[in-house]
C-alpha cells in the first residue's frame, strides 16, 4: 500500500527542515531587531516571517473575550453589586467619572454629586467624527489608533474638566481632543500621540505625556523606524492648546547622565521608561521649587523629580514600589504614589500583581518609605494589573481607582470603607475604567457649580 522511501531522502528531508526552521527563526529575529539595515529579496522574507509567526497570537487575540467585548475585565464580576453602593460623602464634592460603557460600547464621562451619587451631566464624544476634521491622521504612527477606533475599542483616559463644561482628554496614543458641554469639538492636536495623565498646574497650563515620531532622540541609539522605540515626552499646553515646553524623557535622562537607563539594561528594550503621569509642583519647598515636575517612569520602577527651568534631575527614587502609576505631592515634605506591586517572576512572566496594590508615602524629611492604609486595600483585594489611581484628600480620606477591574473605592481616613462602584453593564459583565477625577479643592468646586449654574443637564 505504502512504498518504502530511501533513507537517505528521511534524511536530506529532516536536514532540510531544520535549515528551514533555523532560517525561519532568524528571519523572524532579524526583523524583531530594530537596527537591522533594509536588504533587498532579504528583507520582504524577514518581515513575511513575522507575519507568519504571529498568526498564532492574533488569532488568540481575535477569539478571545476582549475581543468580543472590548475592556471588559473579569476580576469583580463576582461582586454583587452595580454602580454606586454605600453612603455618600458629606461634603458637596465632584466626581469626573470616566469609563467604557458596556451597553453602548463607547466611552463615556459623567459628572456625578458624590453626596447623592446623581449623575449632573453626561458627555459622549463621538471620536469617529471629530476625525473628519484632522489632516494628518493617515500617517503610519496612528495606524494602531484608527484600527482600535473601527473597532469601538478606543478608551478615553483621564478627562480633564475646564471652564464652561469643556473636557480635555485622548484615548492613549491618540491626538488629544477639547469638546464643549455638548461633546462637540473645539480643537484637536494631532502633532504628536498623546498618552496617560492630563493635570493641570497653577497657572492653568496643562501638563500631559506624549509620545514622539519622527524620534526625539538621536537615529544612532535608537534608529528612525516606526514602532521600533517608545520616546515618550513630557509636554506643556496653554488652555488653547499652545506649546509651552516639550521634552523627550529619553533626552534629559541622557543629559543628565543616566543614560545607562535606557541601554544598560542588558539588552535592547523597546521601551525602557513608560512614562506614566507628570505632576507639577505648585509651590516653593525645602525640597522642590514651583515648577518642578514628578515624573512616574513605570518600565524603571522610578519616581524621578525634573526641574524644566535648569534641565536638570533634582532626585530620584525607586525600591520600594513596582510598575507604578500615579504621584501626588502631599504636603512639604511628602509624596504618594500608587504602586501596581506588579512583578515579573519566573512562573508569571507576563507579571502578576504581588497580593494586592499599594499606597506609598515617601518623606523627604527622614528618607523613608511607608505603606498607607494598607490593610484596607488589602482586604478589599484591590489588584489593577495596568493602570490605577489613588487621590488622599485633604481630610485624609482616599479615593481609588481599581482601572483593570473597573472599580472605584473610597476610604474614610481611618481606612473604613464608605462607598464603592462597579461599572457594571446592562449584560452583568464588568467593564474598567479610564482614569476618574475626584473634584474636591477649592478651585474645582467654584468651576462645577459655576459650569452647573449655566445649565447643565444628563
Amino acid at each position: 500500500m505504502f512504498k518504502k522511501i530511501e533513507i537517505w531522502i528521511l534524511y536530506l528531508v529532516l536536514i532540510l527542515v531544520i535549515i528551514s526552521y533555523i532560517f525561519f527563526g532568524a528571519m523572524v529575529l532579524r526583523e524583531i531587531k530594530s537596527d537591522s539595515k533594509p536588504i533587498p529579496i532579504i528583507t520582504p522574507l524577514s518581515k513575511a516571517a513575522l507575519f507568519l509567526s504571529e498568526i498564532p497570537k492574533n488569532i488568540m487575540k481575535m477569539t478571545s473575550l476582549n475581543s468580543k467585548y472590548p475592556h471588559r475585565n473579569k476580576k469583580n464580576e463576582n461582586l454583587n453589586f452595580s454602580g454606586f453602593n454605600g453612603h455618600g460623602n458629606e461634603k458637596d464634592n465632584y466626581l469626573l467619572l470616566s469609563r467604557y460603557d458596556g451597553n453602548e460600547y463607547k466611552s463615556v464621562i459623567e459628572l456625578v454629586n458624590l453626596k447623592s451619587f446623581k449623575i449632573l451631566h453626561t458627555w459622549k464624544p463621538e471620536i469617529e467624527n471629530y476625525l473628519e476634521k484632522v489632516d494628518n491622521i493617515k500617517d503610519e504612527k496612528w495606524e494602531k489608533f484608527l484600527e482600535l477606533s473601527e473597532k469601538k475599542r478606543l478608551k478615553i483616559y483621564h478627562p480633564l474638566l475646564q471652564d464652561n463644561g469643556s473636557l480635555i482628554f485622548q484615548t492613549y496614543f491618540s491626538p488629544l481632543f477639547k469638546i464643549n458641554k455638548d461633546s462637540e469639538l473645539e480643537w484637536v492636536k494631532s502633532d504628536v500621540a498623546y498618552h496617560h495623565s492630563t493635570e493641570e498646574d497653577s497657572d492653568g497650563n496643562i501638563w500631559i505625556c506624549v509620545g514622539y515620531y519622527p524620534y526625539k532622540i538621536d537615529k544612532r541609539y535608537v534608529g528612525d523606524e516606526f514602532g521600533k522605540y517608545r520616546d515618550d515626552g513630557i509636554r506643556k499646553l496653554s488652555p488653547k492648546g499652545e506649546i509651552l515646553f516639550d521634552k523627550s524623557v529619553s533626552e534629559l535622562l541622557i543629559e543628565n547622565k543616566m543614560e545607562y537607563l535606557l541601554f544598560g539594561l542588558g539588552g535592547w528594550e523597546r521601551d525602557p521608561i513608560h512614562l506614566n503621569d507628570i505632576e507639577p509642583v505648585n509651590f516653593d519647598g525645602k525640597y522642590w521649587k514651583k515648577g518642578d515636575l514628578f515624573l512616574s517612569l513605570r518600565n524603571q520602577s522610578m519616581i524621578i523629580l525634573y526641574r524644566p527651568s535648569t534641565n536638570e534631575i533634582i532626585w530620584k527614587g525607586a525600591g520600594e514600589f513596582f510598575n507604578q502609576h500615579d504621584v501626588d505631592v502631599l504636603d512639604d515634605t511628602r509624596i504618594s504614589i500608587f504602586d501596581n506591586n506588579f512583578k515579573y517572576t519566573k512562573n508569571k512572566r507576563r507579571g502578576k500583581v504581588d497580593r494586592y496594590n499599594r499606597i506609598v508615602i515617601y518623606d523627604f524629611e527622614n528618607n523613608q518609605y511607608s505603606y498607607h492604609i494598607d490593610k484596607s486595600l488589602k482586604k478589599e483585594k484591590v489588584k489593577s494589573t495596568r493602570g490605577g489611581r489613588s487621590e488622599i484628600l485633604n481630610n485624609g480620606n482616599v479615593l481609588i481607582e481599581e482601572t483593570h477591574g473597573g472599580r472605584l473605592l473610597y476610604f474614610n481616613k481611618d481606612g473604613s470603607l464608605r462607598w464603592s462602584y462597579l461599572n457594571r453593564a446592562n449584560n452583568d459583565f464588568v467593564y474598567n475604567l479610564g482614569w476618574s477625577r475626584i473634584l474636591y479643592k477649592d478651585k474645582d468646586i467654584s468651576q462645577v457649580r459655576s459650569f452647573l449654574n449655566q445649565g447643565a443637564s444628563e
